[in-house]
């Protein structure tokens, strides 16, 4: 299993011979404003350029899509990737949004399971923040609030967990217990709205996460780029000395991760 960190959630999964693109926001460093509901949304977005090519990074199998935000799939993405490409999707409100840019060929994700190249991909639940504070606020700006996230398992690798954009939430704990996953992938920014609630997972998440997940690998995506953070690699650097985390891997952009 290889995983490398583009940018944001931004991720390409090498997993079972197959290459899958997590979230593709691929502007230029600065193309767009940050978020109105967001801290800090005078500064742009996303605040540091792409690692790699475009095409370097579109050279993939298939893509997934946690959920239709722009900072997880923008116009740049649409096209720059074939329209072909397999496209998994958390419901069918997105698959239209899929559709409606010319891509022919996605799948909703189910919490059962699909099958997709000896891979089983599960969809998980999530709360993009506290459910009862931020779904309410995203109605307000007309974004959607639901994202979802994705297991991995085949018998030929270990079981990955790509939590998507959550807190540490009861979805997210019955996601562990139901598929006891090796590797996690978070998302760790702890991107915050203006009411000062976070949109997804800080310092004091991962040491839930950790608390629940002792002997798994925990790698740390979605950093240093949007502008509504208050999480950066740096703090998470401190918080493995402090804390003496054997476990979370913070990558850097451009930074590939293989497991064994």
């Amino acid at each position: 299993m290889k995983i490398t960190q583009i940018r944001n959630a931004t991720i390409k999964i090498e997993y079972n011979n197959t290459k899958f693109l997590i979230d593709p926001w691929l502007g230029p460093k600065e193309y767009m404003e940050g978020f109105e509901a967001g801290i800090n949304s005078y500064i742009r977005q996303p605040r540091v350029e792409l690692p790699f090519d475009l095409k370097d990074i579109t050279n993939v199998d298939a893509v997934i899509v946690t959920h239709i935000h722009p900072d997880h799939w923008d116009e740049y993405a649409e096209k720059a990737l074939p329209k072909g490409i397999k496209i998994f999707v958390q419901s069918q409100a997105d698959q239209e949004f899929i559709k409606s840019k010319g891509f022919t060929n996605s799948e909703i994700l189910e919490p059962d399971g699909i099958e997709y190249n000896g891979i089983k991909l599960y969809k998980t639940y999530t709360q993009h923040g506290k459910r009862e504070i931020i779904e309410p606020i995203c109605k307000k700006v007309n974004m959607p609030y639901d994202a979802m996230g994705v297991i991995f398992k085949s018998n030929q690798e270990k079981t990955l967990y790509l939590a998507g954009d959550t807190i540490w939430c009861e979805e997210v704990e019955d996601a562990i217990e139901k598929f006891k996953p090796e590797i996690l992938i978070i998302n760790a920014c702890g991107a915050s709205v203006l009411n000062g609630e976070r949109l997804i997972m800080n310092e004091d998440d991962i040491i839930h996460l950790i608390n629940k997940t002792p002997n798994s690998k925990i790698i740390a995506s979605h950093m240093d780029t949007v502008s509504h953070l208050t999480v950066t690699r740096k703090d998470l650097h401190n918080l493995v000395e402090e804390k003496n985390l054997k476990n979370l891997l913070i990558p850097e952009d451009g930074e590939t991760i293989i497991l064994k």
